[in-house]
């Protein structure tokens, strides 16, 4: 009989040690080793012999089939969107998000949605009365989604088998256990035996998997980092509570774009699709209020219009304050230094607070010239005009840099009805300004643009 071995691992990063320690060396987090057995001998024989789908020899590249796989509609435009398209058939999706903010709900509606596909939902956190009560509430009942509430990775393997599933989901990831394993569920060595089975069935049966994953405390998805090196899509499903809309980001994608961001409004009835986030996002707008701006962003290959909302007021206990929502911190204190250095706004001895309007996280550069000028509206209280938005990076020098996809930018700000836009006028090689029924200020520097504005 094979000896039993034994390694402390550490639950955060999945590094091994041979003894126990307080600190992981590895990254440098307390109380995070835990004994799990990393050899025994096996006793249920769960490695299952699959048919001979793929090559066993190595074959010259010239000879290997080119031919991509169709992909698998779905009828969620917005998770279509972030996947490229559908899902890929034999790919294994992992999906990460905030504890109640929406992804049980997100899947449980794509199964009900897949009228025309055989879909098994296996859920080791509720029972089957609650996934119902759920499914009653967001969408229609039939018979095509079949629920299976287990944890061991055996019996769930053994129904995939026995029902041969279109779809497969599984919530969570975290729940199910192996028993080659000898440690709890949860814990790096069952979440990367489970992971590494539930792979190797979706390669060799052709079938998609869509995982749910916990995330730790930081954001990041629990479990071994390795976890989602063996996945072929990574997504995260983000959002705040107390808002009602959820983005959907893709942090790795085999086989499409990592750029592209779907939205949902949570509702009673579940998760709705926002086909249109500008007009949704701009519906509550005051335009007779100083210090809001609006960016013509982009998140992938969608344009999207975003209320920018900054508050400039007097330190009230002498060290200024900068205070951001859904935008980089590090980035306001940029570009608050370019206006007091280029521009000579005294804004060093201010509070300033900037907030994205929805609840929209963006990472765009091209809201750099909404930023400030929303700033510096609220510094002089003087409104900037309803109809006029903004889409330029701010450079240290006080440049206005051109930002990619400009054109569609300006397509987007000239549907929703704006007037008039401020652009880069560095970019301007190979764009026909003539052609869009909206105004055009190329503008090159930040004080320029504050001259057209407030004169």
């Amino acid at each position: 009989m094979a000896k039993t071995k034994t390694a402390f691992v550490c639950q955060n990063c999945g590094t091994n040690f041979p003894k126990w320690m307080g600190k992981c060396s590895a990254c440098n987090e307390w109380n995070t080793l835990i004994e799990e057995v990393i050899y025994k001998e096996s006793k249920t024989g769960l490695k299952r012999n699959y048919s001979d789908h793929l090559a066993k020899k190595p074959v010259p590249i010239t000879e290997v089939s080119s031919d991509t796989a169709e992909r698998i509609p779905i009828p969620d435009d917005e998770l279509s969107r972030v996947l490229g398209g559908g899902l890929v058939p034999g790919s294994v999706t992992l999906i990460g998000g905030d504890p109640g903010i929406g992804k049980s709900t997100l899947l449980l509606q794509l199964g009900l949605r897949f009228k025309n596909a055989k879909t098994l939902y296996v859920s080791g956190e509720e029972s089957a009365n609650q996934i119902k009560m759920r499914a009653e509430r967001i969408g229609d009942l039939h018979d095509k989604l079949l629920l299976l509430t287990d944890t061991s990775l055996e019996r769930v393997m053994e129904r995939i088998d026995e029902t041969e599933p279109d779809l497969v989901i599984i919530d969570s990831i975290q729940t199910l256990q192996s028993p080659e394993i000898d440690s709890v569920p949860g814990s790096v060595a069952q979440i990367r035996e489970c992971t590494g089975e539930l792979i190797q069935f979706a390669k060799e049966s052709g079938t998609p998997v869509i995982l749910i994953g916990h995330i730790t405390k930081e954001g990041n998805i629990a479990g071994p980092k390795v976890m989602e090196h063996m996945v072929d899509v990574v997504l995260q499903f983000e959002g705040d509570r107390q808002h009602l809309y959820r983005l959907l980001r893709s942090s790795k994608n085999r086989f499409g774009s990592t750029n592209e961001l779907g939205i949902y409004e949570m509702q009673g009835s579940g998760l709705k699709e926002v086909d249109n986030p500008s007009q949704v996002l701009l519906s509550q707008r005051d335009e007779g209020l100083s210090g809001s701006a609006i960016a013509a962003s982009m998140e992938g290959a969608r344009p999207m219009m975003i209320e920018v909302q900054s508050l400039v007021s007097t330190a009230a206990y002498g060290t200024p304050q900068r205070t951001t929502t859904g935008f980089d911190q590090r980035r306001l204190h940029m570009l608050l230094a370019v206006l007091e250095k280029r521009c000579g706004l005294a804004i060093g001895k201010f509070d300033v607070f900037v907030n994205m309007a929805g609840g929209i996280r963006v990472d765009d550069p091209a809201i750099d010239l909404a930023v400030v000028c929303s700033a510096l509206s609220s510094s002089e209280d003087y409104p900037i005009p309803g109809q006029t938005c903004f889409a330029g990076e701010v450079g240290l020098s006080g440049e206005i840099r051109p930002v990619t996809r400009i054109e569609q930018r300006i397509r987007e700000a000239e549907k929703l009805g704006f007037e008039e836009i401020f652009i880069s006028g560095y970019g301007l090689k190979g764009l026909d300004t003539k052609s869009f029924g909206i105004s055009i200020h190329p503008v090159k520097r930040v004080d320029e643009v504050f001259t057209r504005l407030f004169g």
